[in-house]
């Protein structure tokens, strides 16, 4: 065991664990805020000791400092008798995939919000997201004491921005020089003056009193309010508990971590008012071949059900999942079924597969401390599983089942790699096959048109980390390269052309002679192929042969590599020899008369073409669509969602100017937009993209 780490805390059950998601945009503090909850519960001894995820390294560390805003970080501490699982989710829009996995492993989500940058818009978009799932939801002002931080206006600002049950459970109580000294509870009745802002925190406390009462189960508790009667704070507890596991009531709560104030406040609500997984329930199940499947409860006594959500590489250990126990016990040395279904068009073929857990720990960051099991509810550790990859599902042998993955985005950005030596380009292929199964949002591409290498990713900085992770926990080292565009070329014109081999050399010569007519045809009709020989000037058995030389001539193309596309080629004559003709030269003859036909007609090049949709709030679309502009699309029609508050835009864009669009799209929408692609076609190269070599 690593020093300075107490030992996990005993399993519960479901009705006494918590587990929480954090989060927020990057820098908001939410690794800080994980780091003071461990401190306050005794999982580590001080402040600045944060690794990835909250393990126990020197947080100057900057390589440290990089790792812990991209990836999902877990530690398990107890609270007040209850184990509570702290899920720190990356703020990156490159990182969403771990972040939903947190959101899947979670019961709750709490919102993390920097005092001195306010809320954002991906932190509102998120938000909405969690309330179509009706995921329960709190929010945590940080950073109170940084300088330009405006506690009163963020709180503010997140009861605007984030919608109706969005209520404070304090005031920040000033100290002198206006520095933050503590917190006044507004669940408490005020018995003197000396509270600030008197006026105000009475009308934040009915605010939030009518807002938790609303919800509860006692109807007679609306009406001794409004006589007048002075709730007590226990009565007020309880039905804050039922009001956030409702998803309907949404506490804010204001910490200064460095100082540690709100942190033991935040400890109390989590436990008090944040659902346990009983409350919050099991995602769907089926039976791996999508046959339906009994509903599960968080009942640590039925069918063994658990998801993966991280997967990691240990140097030691080998392959580490990270799981959510949905239902049943899991033990050590357990027989599970992994069960992966639905990733095939990310590379991630189906699978299934019988195989034998291993150690069973509680994560504390990068340290996994042993535990005797994990019943429903809790977020746990295992060794040992060969195939499992990042949402596969772990069932009984005797009795599989399948949870549907988590939604993903699709990654848009292609990063082209080529190995930095010999001994590189031999463990590039496991090394990659390895972190795919780490990261369902990556997709590795051997492309057709090209022969590039290409790591899909869902933009620069995802792209940079997975290189990273290349060189440092695999030992392989790349290189990376302009992606390809793929063009092609098509005849200028119709055109007629002789195709003519004769060689004489003694013995059995080589003779062919083919004359071939070609025109473009329509976009997308492809290479076709027809005779009309006459009086059997090229016998019967040498028309497949001309075919044969014309599609693979077209397919390595006249003028570099650029394949020959939608041309019409006519057999209207040639020549044989009774002794010299064969098969072979009957395909050379055809690949000649089609570099004949491309001389005397010229080429044009042709560009891939793409339909794109475009996703973003309503306040984004001009920008977008000026942005479009700019990349030679043809915009081609919008619809709105108000529900949502959400515009597709629908456009036609050149595919090289896709490239860096994931990141263009990203800066323009401040971080809200998404974009789909699908092939359209090819259309003719400007000028100055021709010039380009292939």
């Amino acid at each position: 065991m690593a020093r300075d780490v107490v030992p996990a805390p005993a399993p519960r059950e479901p009705a006494r664990v918590r587990n929480v998601a954090l989060v927020g945009h990057a820098g908001a503090g939410k690794t800080t805020l994980a780091e003071a909850l461990l401190v306050a519960t005794g999982a580590l001894p001080r402040m600045g000791r944060v690794e990835e995820g909250t393990t126990c390294l020197d947080s100057d560390d900057v390589e440290v400092r990089q790792q812990r805003s991209v990836t999902l970080g877990v530690a398990t501490v107890e609270h007040a008798g209850t184990r509570i699982t702290l899920l720190d989710t990356p703020g990156s829009p490159d990182f969403v995939g771990e972040l939903r996995a947190g959101l899947r492993a979670a019961d709750a989500a709490l919102f993390v919000v920097s005092a001195v940058g306010g809320v954002d818009a991906a932190t509102v978009q998120l938000w909405g997201e969690c309330a179509a799932v009706g995921m329960p939801r709190a929010v945590v002002v940080t950073q109170l004491d940084r300088a330009r931080a405006d506690v009163e206006e963020t709180v503010r600002l997140c009861r605007q921005e984030l919608g109706d049950g969005v209520a404070s459970l304090h005031l920040v109580a000033r100290g002198p020089g206006g520095s933050v000294s503590g917190l006044v509870s507004l669940l408490e009745p005020h018995v003197d003056d000396d509270t600030p802002g008197l006026e105000e925190a009475d009308r934040l406390r009915a605010e939030l009193i009518e807002g938790v009462i609303g919800e509860s189960e006692d109807e007679t508790l609306m009406d001794r309010y409004l006589a007048g009667e002075e709730l007590s704070v226990t009565d007020l507890v309880a039905d804050l508990e039922t009001a956030v596991a409702r998803g309907s009531f949404h506490p804010v709560l204001c910490v200064a971590p460095l100082a540690g104030i709100g942190v033991t406040e935040l400890l109390d609500l989590l436990v008090a008012a944040f659902p346990c997984p009983c409350e919050h329930g099991c995602p769907p199940v089926t039976r791996p071949d999508g046959r339906p499947a009994p509903a599960l409860t968080c009942d640590p006594g039925g069918p063994l059900v658990a998801e993966v959500v991280k997967t990691t590489t240990d140097p030691y250990l080998g392959r580490v999942s990270l799981l959510r126990v949905f239902s049943g016990t899991l033990t050590p040395d357990t027989p599970v079924h992994v069960s992966g279904h639905g990733g095939a068009e990310r590379g991630h073929p189906d699978h299934d597969a019988d195989e034998r857990v291993g150690a069973v720990s509680s994560p504390l960051g990068a340290v996994l401390r042993p535990v005797p099991s994990a019943p429903a509810g809790d977020v746990c550790a295992v060794v040992r599983l060969t195939s499992a990859e990042t949402g596969d599902t772990l069932s009984s042998p005797g009795d599989p089942r399948l949870v549907p993955p988590w939604e993903l985005p699709v990654p848009q950005h292609p990063v082209a790699v080529e190995a930095a030596s010999r001994s590189d380009e031999d463990r590039l292929g496991p090394a990659l096959a390895r972190l795919a199964a780490e990261d369902p949002t990556l997709r590795v591409e051997r492309s057709r048109d090209t022969g590039q290498l290409l790591l899909w990713c869902v933009g620069e900085a995802h792209g940079e980390v997975l290189l990273e992770r290349l060189r440092t926990r695999h030992g392989v080292a790349v290189t990376t390269v302009p992606v390809r565009v793929p063009m092609v070329e098509t005849l200028g014109g119709p055109a007629r052309a002789t195709g003519r081999l004769v060689k004489q050399s003694g013995g059995h010569g080589q003779y062919a002679v083919v004359v071939v007519e070609a025109e473009p045809g329509p976009p997308g009709s492809g290479i076709s192929f027809e005779q009309r020989v006459v009086g059997g000037a090229v016998p019967s058995q040498y028309h497949g042969s001309v075919e044969k030389g014309i599609r693979a001539q077209a397919a390595n193309g006249v003028n570099g590599d650029r394949p020959l596309v939608d041309v019409r080629f006519v057999l209207v004559d040639g020549k044989a020899h009774s002794v010299d003709s064969s098969d072979a030269a009957f395909q050379s003859a055809g690949a000649l008369a089609v570099r004949e036909l491309a001389a005397a007609a010229g080429t044009k090049v042709l560009e891939p073409w793409c339909e794109v949709e475009v996703v973003v709030p309503a306040e984004h679309v001009g920008a977008v669509m000026s942005d479009l502009s700019a990349r030679r699309a043809r915009v081609t029609g919008s619809d709105a969602d108000p529900t949502r508050d959400r515009t597709t835009v629908r456009a036609e864009v050149p595919e090289v100017e896709l490239l860096g669009y994931a990141g263009a799209l990203r800066s323009v929408s401040h971080g809200t937009g998404s974009f789909s692609r699908r092939p359209l076609g090819h259309e003719p190269a400007p000028a100055s993209l021709v010039a380009v070599p292939a």
